[in-house]
């Protein structure tokens, strides 16, 4: 996935009423920007901390730059643009890099399924078919360990898609949670108990109960002509 141009880099000041942060200029001067991430994003703003914008074409903005990127721990870039997952897996589903598609399948976005939506289906043929929901990750609790958790902050909106895999499972149908890991330090994802034990009891059932759960790496590519992400391969879920 590339962005339409390079992303312009700058300083964060303050994150605040969850749409939006201010950031410092290397010229010194200072603005406004959407952050488009409305979880809790921790460990994903340190104060004076570098970041990454996303310039808008649209004049009728009221902000024309979107936070994309921070650094973390002074060393790992991060991608807070949760709305890129499904993207990244979509492509890495059609490229071949996540098993599961080909070019026989059919890949639908947010299908319907009984009380809300999925992020994809794969119709494969009239008796095999799959759902799938995608999860961003971009929380590394220790600066020490290259652990991610999810989530972030409790989730019952997260709870609600196991359920529903979960029921999909049960069905006959091929369900799985792909974990989207967009964080150059995490080498492996599990779930945050101690942010919310609800979910990650969910998860370790959901798997008892036929749900495929796996987790996948994102690159990060930046230069003065481009910037891009790219999921480059599998690693472990460990619960």
């Amino acid at each position: 996935m590339q962005y339409q141009q390079s992303l312009i880099t700058a300083q964060l000041i303050r994150r605040y009423k969850r749409f939006l942060a201010d950031v410092r200029f290397n010229d010194g001067s200072e603005i406004t920007v959407h952050c488009p991430n409305t979880g809790s994003m921790l460990r994903c703003m340190p104060e004076g901390g570098q970041v990454w914008l996303s310039k808008s074409a649209n004049p009728k903005r009221k902000y024309p730059y979107t936070w994309e990127w921070v650094l973390i721990d002074d060393q790992y870039k991060a991608c807070i643009n949760p709305s890129l997952a499904n993207r990244l897996v979509a492509e890495a589903l059609n490229e071949g890099i996540i098993k599961g598609l080909t070019t026989a399948d059919e890949l639908q976005s947010e299908p319907k399924v009984e009380d809300g939506r999925l992020d994809f289906f794969i119709q494969r043929s009239a008796t095999r078919s799959e759902y799938i929901e995608v999860k961003s990750v971009t929380l590394k609790p220790s600066a020490n360990d290259s652990t991610g958790a999810f989530p972030d902050a409790k989730t019952e909106r997260g709870l609600k898609h196991l359920k529903r895999l979960a029921s999909l499972a049960q069905q006959g149908y091929q369900a799985r949670l792909i974990f989207c890991v967009m964080h150059e330090g995490i080498d492996q994802v599990t779930s945050a108990d101690k942010i919310d034990p609800d979910y990650a009891q969910a998860l370790r059932q959901v798997i008892k109960e036929g749900v495929a759960v796996e987790a996948y790496r994102v690159s990060f590519s930046h230069n003065q002509m481009a910037s891009g992400l790219q999921i480059i391969g599998q690693i472990p879920v460990v619960l």
